[in-house]
């Protein structure tokens, strides 16, 4: 399904990060601090809210959902942060099949989470979207469908 283009009178587009598989994604020794490892995620995913990703343009609002000992990780400017109580897929199918009058992108690797969320409509791409070479370079992630770009 196709973004659509940038309107200024459009609600944002909604973009929920499966925060401990884009975390798993990139093995630089995040197991050792997981907080710390989510807190960098979500310090580069705030400066996607403004001009989007790749295949999704700004303005975003984004969700990071942590669980687990990623959990006390505050929330930004352009970064909330909501806290899986139980399971962190769950939450995030919550949240995608709650705000259906809007575009809703989730990114993650998980292909369950994938079907799930898919299910309610809204779209995925993998992490390479938020880990490719970095917000404003328009190129390196992935494509609303989860294609590479």
């Amino acid at each position: 399904m196709p973004t659509p283009p940038p309107d200024p009178g459009r609600t944002p587009a909604l973009l929920i990060v499966d925060g401990a598989n884009v975390v798993g994604s990139i093995p630089d020794g995040w197991w050792r601090d997981r907080r710390g490892a989510a807190g960098r995620l979500r310090d580069r995913l705030a400066g996607y809210a403004a001009g989007g990703v790749p295949g999704v343009p700004g303005p975003l609002e984004i969700v990071l959902v942590l669980e687990g000992a990623a959990r006390g990780v505050p929330s930004v400017p352009g970064v909330r942060i909501e806290e899986a109580s139980g399971s962190g897929d769950d939450h995030i199918v919550r949240l995608a099949a709650a705000a259906v009058d809007r575009v809703r992108v989730v990114v993650t690797a998980d292909r369950e989470l994938r079907r799930r969320v898919t299910a309610t409509g809204a779209t995925t791409v993998g992490p390479r979207t938020v880990y490719g070479p970095g917000p404003g370079t328009g190129s390196g992630g992935q494509d609303a469908s989860g294609h590479g770009c």
